[in-house]
């Protein structure tokens, strides 16, 4: 359960709740729960009805009750815990780790090294990475700080290419799903707009490391960019080649940047590259 507090200020006098709950952000359906709960709204901690209005001065709660389960809990002390709140969770996935489970993966995801934080609430990655990507993925631990994350998260991909690239650019090239393939991605006239902003930050005698940010979030969506320009990641086997110097493609979510969907903070969360990345570069 989490129980968020409001002071109403001169600004909301003689408003009604339910019209100040959602310019903070609660959706209409967590609005619908909040009513339906045992005290979910309550105006100087007595029960209130949404339509109710509010004065300066006034203390208003909501109580986010949540319905579902986290996963089973995995131990795993690779998986660094890089920001812990009551409202969100920033995990620094290592390669080959899953984000959620699946068929073929149960029990070995992040979801599962979460739950070990969550107490019992449901999984809620705002975003997702590829199994063998490497970075920070933030979880949110209950319904409005998803919604109000979601699209909101602004990251620092950091990628080595092959081939040599100066200066920065961007790559505008529609991507979808590739024919008769469950997973392969490909730049096509009739897929979705696709967005790429990249800088160079040094070179060796073949290959790139780059800082990449993205403006739409399409699967793949780095690795489909580069291999079609002839630059694909070192080590991508999907879309390009093989490496004796990594064995995945070489892809890290360095840095994320966003606003506390409650305190309304900017928030800034960094890590380290993984051995194997910072051996590469």
């Amino acid at each position: 359960m989490r129980k968020i507090e409001f002071i109403i200020t001169s600004k909301d006098n003689g408003r009604q709740i339910r019209d100040f709950l959602r310019d903070f952000g609660v959706s209409a359906a967590l609005l619908t729960k909040l009513k339906n709960t045992e005290n979910g709204i309550t105006k100087n901690g007595e029960f209130a009805k949404s339509i109710d209005l509010i004065n300066t001065d006034d203390r208003l709660a909501i109580k986010i009750v949540e319905n579902g389960k986290s996963p089973k809990k995995l131990d795993n002390t690779d998986v660094k815990v890089c920001f812990n709140d009551e409202d969100i969770l920033v995990l620094d996935k290592p390669p080959f780790m899953p984000v959620h489970e699946s068929r073929n993966h149960q029990g070995d995801t992040l979801a599962n090294v979460a739950a070990c934080y969550l107490d019992n609430m449901p999984f809620r990655a705002v975003y997702r990475l590829d199994r063998d990507t490497s970075g920070l993925v933030l979880i949110a631990k209950n319904e409005l700080a998803a919604s109000k994350l979601a699209g909101k998260i602004k990251k620092d991909y950091y990628a080595v290419c092959d081939g040599i690239l100066n200066g920065n650019g961007t790559i505008e090239l529609p991507i979808r799903r590739v024919n008769d393939s469950i997973i392969k991605r490909g730049v096509f006239d009739d897929g979705e707009r696709a967005v790429t902003h990249w800088q160079a930050i040094k070179n060796t005698d073949s290959t790139t490391l780059l800082k990449i940010n993205l403006e739409t979030g399409r699967t793949h969506q780095i690795r489909v960019h580069f291999s079609y320009l002839g630059n694909a990641l070192v080590g991508d086997t999907l879309y390009g080649n093989s490496s004796d110097k990594i064995n995945r493609q070489a892809l890290h979510c360095k840095t994320i940047y966003f606003i506390h969907p409650i305190t309304g903070e900017e928030i800034t969360v960094d890590s380290e590259f993984p051995k194997d990345f910072k051996k590469l570069i």
